[in-house]
């Protein structure tokens, strides 16, 4: 237990290391030069971005790993609830107004 626990912090701070000074880099160029199989390292750098360590999305049909910079948010989230929040508001003005017709 211990053992693996240890290969997994060696392998998320290689792995990093090679990352960062990127924006986009090959899963199996990452897993060449740490010298662990692509699988490992690819789910590796899936548990990384999950973990928020770095932000980041895996590109399995081209085997890349394209890094965000740290400094963008992803803003979708909040727009898509200030969109929902609107369409409530939306909802239940023609909600009243139907009410009123009938």
């Amino acid at each position: 237990w211990y053992q693996r626990r240890v290969r997994e912090a060696v392998v998320s701070t290689q792995s990093t290391g090679i990352i960062e000074p990127y924006s986009r880099v090959q899963i199996a160029h990452v897993a060449e030069t740490i010298s662990l199989p692509f699988e490992i390292v690819e789910k590796k750098l899936s548990q990384i971005i999950l973990d928020k360590k770095f932000s980041g999305i895996l590109d399995q049909r081209s085997g890349v790993l394209i890094v965000y910079d740290g400094s963008e948010s992803d803003q979708t989230y909040t727009y898509a609830l200030d969109t929902i929040t609107h369409m409530g508001k939306v909802v239940d003005a023609l909600f009243k107004k139907a009410q009123k017709l009938s």
